[in-house]
C-alpha cells in the first residue's frame, strides 16, 4: 500500500526522527555534533520551527518541535540536511546519501504526552548504555529541561512551564518525572506513530488531526474490521 502523504499542521508539536543510512553513524566526532546543532539553530530561526527536545545520537536524530508553518518543518530538514550531508562528505571524502530516507514525523498530543515525549528523547542515550544519566549526555536538551543550563535549541514549552510556579520548581519537578516508568506501551505506541505518521493521543485528538489535514491520522483497523472499512468515517479520511 502507498504510504500517505506527510502533514505539518501549524502549532501542533510533532516528534521527529531521522536516522542514517542503513542505520549507520551520522555523526563521527564532537565536531559534528556541534556543527549540526549550530546549522539546526540557524535553519529552525529561519523557516519558524521551535525545538523544544532533542537528542543527537551517534546514528540518528529525535526532535520534538512546533511549526510555525505547513513548510517550516520541511524547510528546515531540507535546508539543514543539504548543508551537513555536505559538510560530512567533504570531511570524510565520500559521496551519495548520509540519511536512510525521508524522515519521520509525529503529531503529539500536548497535555497528556508532550512531556512523556521529552522523556523518551532524553533518555535515548541511557537507553543505549552510553552513560549513567541524562545529564551527562552534551548533546540533548535535558540539561536545559532539569537543570537550567543555557541552550539555544531548546525553547521551553508551555506545558514545561506549567510544572511549577518557579523556574527551580519546573527544574525540580522535571528532575523526579525523568525517573518515572513510561505507562506500558507508550514506547511501542511511540514509534509506531513516528513511523507510520499517524497522530499519537486520544481518539478526539486523532480526529481532530485527521480533520484538520484531511486525511487518515490513524492506521485501518486490522483483522475482520478491514474488510468493512469503506464505511462513512474512511470516506471522510477519519
Amino acid at each position: 500500500m502507498a504510504r500517505l502523504g506527510r502533514y505539518f499542521i501549524p502549532d501542533q508539536p510533532l516528534h521527529i526522527i531521522q536516522r542514517g543510512n542503513d542505520r549507520q553513524p551520522v555523526f563521527f566526532g564532537d565536531d559534528d555534533f556541534a556543527q549540526y546543532r549550530a546549522w539546526l539553530i540557524d535553519a529552525a530561526a529561519a523557516n519558524g520551527l521551535t525545538v523544544h527536545a532533542y537528542v543527537l545520537m551517534t546514528n540518528h536524530v529525535h526532535l520534538l518541535a512546533t511549526p510555525a508553518t505547513a513548510a517550516s518543518l520541511p524547510r528546515t530538514m531540507q535546508a539543514l540536511g543539504r548543508r551537513y550531508v555536505r559538510f560530512i562528505n567533504t570531511a570524510l571524502k565520500r559521496s551519495g546519501t548520509l540519511w536512510e530516507g525521508r524522515y519521520r514525523a509525529a503529531p503529539i498530543e500536548s497535555e497528556d504526552y508532550f512531556i512523556t515525549c521529552c522523556r523518551y528523547i532524553e533518555l535515548n542515550p541511557v537507553r543505549a548504555h552510553m552513560v549513567a544519566h541524562p545529564r551527562q549526555y552534551r548533546w540533548s536538551s535535558y540539561r536545559a529541561h532539569a537543570d537550567g543550563v543555557s541552550d539555544a535549541l531548546a525553547a521551553f514549552h508551555p506545558v514545561w512551564r506549567r510544572l511549577g510556579r518557579s523556574v527551580a520548581e519546573r527544574q525540580a519537578a522535571y528532575r523526579k518525572l525523568i525517573k518515572g516508568n513510561f505507562t506500558p506501551g507508550f514506547v511501542e505506541a511511540l514509534r509506531a506513530a513516528t513511523n507510520g505518521g499517524w497522530a499519537l493521543g486520544s481518539e478526539r485528538f486523532r480526529q481532530e488531526i485527521a480533520a484538520m489535514a484531511k486525511r487518515r491520522a490513524a492506521p485501518l483497523p486490522k483483522g475482520p474490521r478491514a474488510q468493512n472499512a469503506t464505511d462513512e468515517r474512511q470516506m471522510k479520511l477519519l
